[in-house]
């Protein structure tokens, strides 16, 4: 028995990205939106986490780690930079609205 392939059979070909496939867009790194958030426009991104083995983040909502691996939110103002990213847990930024705005951490808690 042959193995199952995964690929369109016939003449059909593969989707390209509309950026042509080579650019630094937003198809290459998953899908980008703007969101409005405490009056500024913000860039999110949806990022699976396989791309950034051993690097781990600390998520802003809950101030707990995103290990490695680990699908999660990416955002950043409309007019910032790289230092002004943010790696968020899903649900965190979808419950970012409902935070307060300051986090307790306990005793133990690193500071990071």
């Amino acid at each position: 028995m042959s193995p199952r392939r995964n690929r369109p059979s016939g003449g059909e070909s593969p989707s390209e990205p509309s950026d042509g496939g080579g650019g630094a867009g937003p198809d290459r790194f998953g899908l980008q939106r703007t969101e409005s958030w405490q009056g500024e426009e913000w860039l999110v991104r949806m990022v699976s986490g396989a791309a950034a083995a051993g690097k781990r983040y600390r998520c802003p909502g809950c101030d707990q780690e995103i290990p490695s691996g680990v699908p999660h939110v990416v955002a950043w103002p409309e007019y910032g930079g790289v230092d002004d990213r943010r790696h968020w847990h899903k649900a965190c930024w979808n419950a970012k609205d409902r935070r307060t705005s300051k986090v307790q951490r306990s005793r133990n808690a690193p500071r990071y």
